[in-house]
């Protein structure tokens, strides 16, 4: 918005509006004095709550003289901004600062912020409410209207959370390379095969956008556009959460079908493996790589992205693993239910991820695609797990924000007291 400076230069001159603000900026030595923190924040969470805006910081909104930051504390106004979307609007704010030099009235230029603000995906609550940008200023939602907005960009929707579009998103975030896979299809006309798949879509100003889906499957690195669409994994030496412990760690991002298996290599690179003195030799592993395939690509495929900033988490001990996935369970699934019953929140991620092939050449994973749509996931990590460790998988919810799946180690240390064993690292 505004791309040229002689565009954002005629808009100022015409003042302020539903999608342009100006603010003054007030240093006192090296403090910043003004805009307050509180009212700046109220501001943007406003146009994030509406459709997209930018903010001008170095022009006085009264005269729309453009007053300039001083070189030095451009650092320091940037900083002011960040802070204020990342602790003071909950959730957090996506926006994009760009530092300009802008001509005043005598023609000397003078360095300014411009602050997009993309209309969010989220409801933004901010230190005095919930506002929206009405106008050439912000207005308190009321009860009915903040109903009504949290409905148009909740689950709820008619349109599924991963069919809708991500703001400050095109064509172009996606990578051809990528997209190509679920389609054999001439790239000819990519645009029309990509808004087939549901990768792009037409936002109110008639622009394609990517979808939350086409974000998540198609660009090389999903998480700088949904923070939380990623893999915390760590490895620990004992059976407690303690960093004095920690073996190996790994945040884990790009495209979800990688990873869902970047998430799989990462048990299989650390888990121990035992070795039967048997005639011949058989190996008996930690973890089931086909049962941990199937609970990560059930993490991955079905949890909740509207989360702001939640990941998955995935941890490893000696006598266990744990999956924390954000989000409850979708639709009318109980955790009783959960081996009988199929039901997806992501209908878009799900299709998409059945169409992608996976390299399987020792047959660990027992399927050609990281989804069947069949239901059989949970099954499958419930059996396999349970033949190995004799203990059965337990899911949990944690505060109904988070589902919890623990696996069961094979019991290494009964099997190191039996003289036919031995066991090692896999690494």
């Amino acid at each position: 918005m505004f791309d040229s400076k002689e565009e954002l230069l005629a808009k100022i001159h015409l003042g302020e509006d539903s999608v342009l603000e100006l603010k003054s900026m007030r240093f006192r030595g090296s403090k910043i004095v003004g805009p307050s923190r509180e009212s700046l924040a109220d501001e943007l969470a406003a146009f994030a709550n509406s459709n997209n805006g930018v903010l001008v910081l170095g022009v006085n909104d009264k005269t729309r003289e453009i007053e300039g930051i001083p070189f030095d504390k451009l650092d320091a106004a940037e900083n002011f901004v960040r802070q204020i979307c990342n602790d003071s609007v909950n959730p957090p704010l996506s926006i994009k600062i760009v530092r300009l030099m802008l001509a005043d009235t005598s023609g000397e230029e003078k360095p300014v912020l411009k602050v997009e603000i993309p209309r969010s995906l989220f409801v933004h609550k901010s230190p005095a409410g919930y506002f929206q940008r009405v106008g050439s200023s912000k207005r308190e939602l009321t009860p009915d209207v903040l109903a009504r907005l949290f409905q148009q960009r909740s689950q709820a929707r008619i349109i599924r959370f991963d069919e809708q579009i991500v703001p400050n998103t095109s064509l172009q975030d996606l990578d051809e390379r990528l997209f190509s896979r679920f389609t054999r299809s001439n790239l000819n006309d990519s645009a029309t095969i990509m808004r087939k798949l549901r990768l792009i879509a037409l936002d109110n100003d008639g622009s394609e956008k990517a979808t939350v889906g086409g974000v998540l499957l198609c660009s090389r690195n999903p998480h700088e556009w949904l923070p939380g669409a990623s893999i915390e994994a760590v490895h620990y030496r004992f059976t407690e959460r303690d960093s004095k412990y920690q073996i190996d760690a790994r945040k884990i991002t790009g495209p979800l079908d990688q990873q869902i298996m970047e998430a799989v290599f990462f048990v299989k690179r650390n888990m121990r493996i035992g070795a039967v003195k048997e005639p011949g030799r058989r190996e008996i592993p930690q973890f089931s790589i086909r049962a941990v395939f199937e609970a990560a690509a059930n993490a991955v495929a079905h949890r909740d992205y509207s989360i702001h900033g939640s990941k998955i988490r995935l941890f490893m001990f000696a006598d266990r693993l744990e999956l924390y996935s954000p989000g409850t369970l979708p639709n009318t699934l109980t955790i009783e239910s959960l081996p009988l019953r199929q039901a997806t929140r992501n209908e878009l991620i799900t299709s998409l991820l059945a169409k992608c092939p996976i390299e399987d050449e020792n047959m660990e994973f027992g399927r050609q695609f990281l989804m069947d749509k069949r239901g059989e996931g949970v099954p499958i990590i419930l059996d396999e797990s349970k033949k190995l460790s004799g203990k059965s998988p337990v899911y949990q919810l944690i505060d109904d924000t988070e589902l919890m799946l623990t696996i069961f180690s094979a019991d290494i240390h009964d099997c190191q007291a039996q003289g036919n064993k031995e066991f090692y690292f896999a690494r």
